[in-house]
């Protein structure tokens, strides 16, 4: 029985994260786009984490990826207990896979899915769809395997003994069980396995339904483990992203157990047929969808009950862990192995690093702009523009970092473009802002050695800034709504900025061989223009490498 059961374990594990990784692939863009979406809404944040979830099939790498964007600084945290609850409700359509009864068809399913898996193009609709009715086929393989091999059980005295401490029938029996489903799910750091075997445990008759429901409220604080241990390394609202999860599970589940009986009362009429009625062949047919309901309503229940609370739990885990002295810079921190992990999500997160090094960008060509403007050394705004600089260099460096990880894993082909127009972006980020810098070193120059210029000379200089800043918010515009470039506007604005730029470099030549300008205001005017013009063409660059990305 012992190494038949880890041999269904094991298939319905590596089925499960066949069928996590194979839904991330046909729903990257869902999740790309349904996380860029979020809102201060908290009901938005809910559905943005009931979305993702259903799509990984994991509240566990939902939650992780949460406190890394919290690390990061690029979701707050009200927004992330919001995604959390989602994430706790999209967990439960796990259990409405497994209770499916189709466990004989698991072998039709995987010839089904093999053959488009095998056979056609890998990065096709058909091969992903393969993967999976072929994950799903080794699901359900897995579960059947595991409910014959519990069989025995359901007529073994020692196990019926030992379950009569388990039974769920008095309080200390109820929180014995909870107890054991909470510290086997953090044995086997999956609440989706735990949940197969409670599963297949109930439909074989070793287990009651009772007990089954009780073991699934373990399971439920069970889960928060894996987010515990991804926030050691994380700041101070990564590591309350975390604990929130933890409290709002335990919560929930004392309040649950506090009528735990009337509850399974509710499930118990709710679903058709009697949860531990027993077939001629030993099985319980209806048990699965029990749990399943189980599973769901305790936690679409808990998000109705905390939902409106959302700021007062906010602020109680800020006073659980409290701000440091020190004021924190958010940072990037990669959480696990890469192998294990949600390539997609990982993507998702350096798309979201590169939209906020986006702001960082237009921020410093804002104060660029205005320091240019200006009639004398601004050093408020100087100082701004190099720390801007300074920023962008960090975000540069901890995505390559990032992204080197992500990489180590197996990428399908689309992945592997999305993450190389990434890295050309942030370059190309990085660039903008350093040329940033260089023009106000110019200008504070200019200002120091009281370099002038003429109405005509200045006005062109203005024009260049201002369609500069133009072109950088039409490409900035078109990356945060994860909207398409229209090729014959994009290609009009170069042609202007290009055109400008041009005459007023003629314009200079020609004022220069007249003698108008001293060599100091000369060699000044050149290196602006200059300046702008690597910043038009790292912006050009940065369309380009964004088309890639869309």
């Amino acid at each position: 029985m012992f190494y038949t059961v880890l041999g269904g374990l094991g298939l319905f594990f590596y089925g499960m994260n066949h069928l996590s990784k194979s839904l991330e692939t046909i729903g990257s863009d869902i999740i790309r786009r349904v996380i860029g979406s979020l809102t201060n809404n908290r009901f938005m944040a809910v559905i943005v984490g009931f979305l993702v979830t259903t799509f990984v099939q994991s509240s566990s790498i939902t939650t992780v990826m949460i406190v890394g964007f919290v690390n990061a600084g690029l979701m707050n945290l009200t927004q992330a207990i919001g995604v959390i609850f989602g994430a706790n409700i999209g967990t439960t359509i796990t259990g409405w896979i497994i209770s499916i009864k189709i466990g004989k068809y698991s072998l039709l399913l995987i010839g089904l899915g093999f053959i488009p898996f095998i056979f056609a193009k890998d990065t096709g609709r058909a091969a992903r769809w393969g993967r999976v009715v072929f994950a799903l086929g080794l699901v359900f393989l897995g579960l059947e395997t595991m409910s014959a091999s519990f069989k025995p059980l359901s007529s073994h005295p020692p196990f019926l003994e030992l379950m009569t401490t388990f039974s769920a029938d008095t309080y200390i029996s109820l929180l014995a069980t909870i107890a054991v489903g909470c510290l086997l799910t953090f044995v086997v750091q999956s609440s989706s396995a735990m949940l197969g075997i409670t599963i297949a445990l109930a439909v074989s008759g070793s287990i009651t339904f009772q007990t089954a429901l009780a073991l699934v409220l373990g399971e439920n604080i069970g889960t928060t483990i894996t987010a515990l241990l991804a926030c050691v390394g994380a700041n101070t609202n990564g590591k309350r992203a975390a604990i929130a999860h933890a409290l709002f599970n335990v919560m929930g589940v004392i309040v649950i157990s506090s009528f735990f009986w009337a509850y399974e009362g509710f499930i118990e009429h709710l679903i058709s047929g009697v949860a531990d009625f027993t077939n001629t062949d030993g099985e319980k047919p209806y048990v699965a969808a029990h749990i399943a309901a189980g599973h769901t309503i305790f936690n679409v229940a808990n998000v109705i009950i905390f939902l409106p609370f959302l700021k007062q739990l906010t602020r109680l885990v800020s006073w659980i862990i409290p701000d440091k002295k020190m004021k924190e810079a958010p940072h990037l921190e990669f959480f696990g192995d890469v192998s294990t992990m949600s390539v997609v999500l990982g993507v998702t997160q350096s798309i979201q690093v590169m939209k906020k090094h986006c702001e960082i960008a237009k921020k410093s060509m804002q104060a660029t702009i205005e320091y240019v403007k200006g009639t004398s050394d601004n050093k408020e705004l100087f100082d701004r523009v190099k720390k801007y600089e300074s920023i962008s260099d960090n975000i540069q460096a901890e995505t390559t970092v990032f992204l080197g990880k992500i990489m180590e894993a197996k990428l399908s082909e689309e992945e592997s473009t999305k993450l190389k127009a990434i890295f050309r972006m942030t370059d190309e980020l990085e660039s903008i802002t350093d040329y940033c810098e260089r023009m106000v070193v110019h200008t504070k120059r200019a200002y120091k050695e009281n370099v002038q210029f003429d109405d005509a000379t200045k006005n062109e200089i203005y024009e260049l800034l201002d369609l500069m800043m133009s072109f950088f918010n039409k490409v900035k515009e078109r990356i945060d709504s994860d909207s398409k470039l229209d090729p014959v506007e994009f290609y009009q604005i170069l042609e202007e900025n290009s055109k400008t730029i041009n005459k007023v470099r003629d314009l200079q030549i020609e004022r220069m061989r007249k003698g108008m300008f001293p060599p100091l205001s000369t060699l000044t005017l050149g290196d602006i223009l200059s300046t702008l013009k690597r910043v038009k063409n790292h912006t050009q660059n940065l369309a380009e490498a964004y088309q890639d990305l869309d």
